[in-house]
C-alpha cells in the first residue's frame, strides 16, 4: 500500500465569511476539526495545513499541527496545495478543503486506495442524496459517471436532468498522484470551469479521468455562519463535544 500526504489548504479571508478557519465549533476552531479527521486515516503519514495567513499559522501550530506558510498570490486551494508539497516525497497526495468539519479518516483512505491503481492520476468522491428538491441547487455541486465510475461531467444544474430517484452529490475532497497535482495546478483555467465555477472542470476538459469514489452519504461543510449551526447540531445528536 503506498501511502500518502494530506494537505488543508486554508485561506483567512472569504467573501461570505471571513476568518472562517477559526471559527469555533463547539468549542474548537473549525481548523482543528478538519485535522483531527484527517489524522484518523490509516494510510496518511503525514498532514500539513497550507495558508497565507499568520493567524491561522499560529493557531494550528497552538494545537500541535503541522503548517506551512504559502504565497498570498495563490488563485485556489490546489495551487496552495501545489506548493505546500513541493518538497514531499509521497507520491499520493490528498487535499482535503479547510470548510469540510466533519470529514472523516475513511473517507480520506478510500481516495488513497483508489490511487494505488498506476492509471488513476486523480479521484474525488460522491455522494448519493435522495431528496430530489435539491437537485436544482445551485449550491449543490453534481456529478455523474460512466460505468467504469469515472466522472463524466460536474454541474451546478440538475443532472441528471430528469433523475426520479437520486443524484450524486460531489464532495470536495481530492486525491492526486503527486506529479499531476503539480501539473494541473498550472494549467490554465479552461471555459468550462469559468461558466460553472468548478475547477476540477479543468482536469477534464484537459483529458484527465477523475475516479469517484462513493462516500456513505455527503458531508455537511460550512460556507456560512449559518453553516456553523448546522454542524454544531449534527455534532450534537452524535454525542460529540
Amino acid at each position: 500500500m503506498k501511502r500518502a500526504a494530506a494537505v488543508i489548504p486554508v485561506r483567512y479571508q472569504s467573501s461570505r465569511f471571513p476568518g472562517k478557519p477559526l471559527a469555533l465549533i463547539l468549542g474548537k476552531p473549525m481548523i482543528q476539526r478538519v485535522y483531527d479527521g484527517v489524522r484518523k486515516a490509516r494510510f496518511v503519514d503525514r498532514v500539513i495545513v497550507a495558508t497565507d495567513d499568520g493567524r491561522i499559522l499560529e493557531a494550528v501550530k497552538s494545537f500541535g499541527a503541522e503548517a506551512v506558510l504559502t504565497s498570498g498570490a495563490h488563485n485556489s486551494g490546489t495551487e496552495r496545495a501545489a506548493e505546500a508539497v513541493h518538497d514531499i516525497d509521497n507520491n499520493i497526495i490528498i487535499n482535503i478543503q479547510g470548510d469540510e468539519p466533519l470529514v472523516t479518516g475513511r473517507l480520506v483512505d478510500s481516495l488513497v486506495e483508489a490511487l494505488q491503481d498506476e492509471e488513476v492520476r486523480m479521484a474525488s468522491l460522491m455522494a448519493k442524496v435522495y431528496d430530489l428538491d435539491l437537485l436544482a441547487n445551485p449550491n449543490i455541486n453534481k456529478v455523474v459517471t460512466d460505468q467504469e465510475g469515472f466522472a463524466l461531467y460536474f454541474s451546478r444544474a440538475p443532472i441528471p436532468f430528469q433523475a426520479s430517484d437520486f443524484f450524486y452529490q460531489h464532495i470536495g475532497i481530492y486525491g492526486y498522484k503527486r506529479d499531476f497535482l503539480v501539473e494541473f495546478a498550472k494549467m490554465k483555467p479552461s471555459r468550462l470551469e469559468r461558466l460553472e465555477r468548478l475547477e476540477q472542470l479543468r482536469a477534464l476538459e484537459n483529458g484527465c479521468r477523475i475516479k469517484m469514489i462513493e462516500a456513505p452519504g455527503p458531508t455537511l461543510n460550512v460556507d456560512t455562519p449559518g453553516d456553523i449551526i448546522k454542524v454544531e447540531e449534527f455534532l450534537r445528536k452524535q454525542g460529540h463535544g
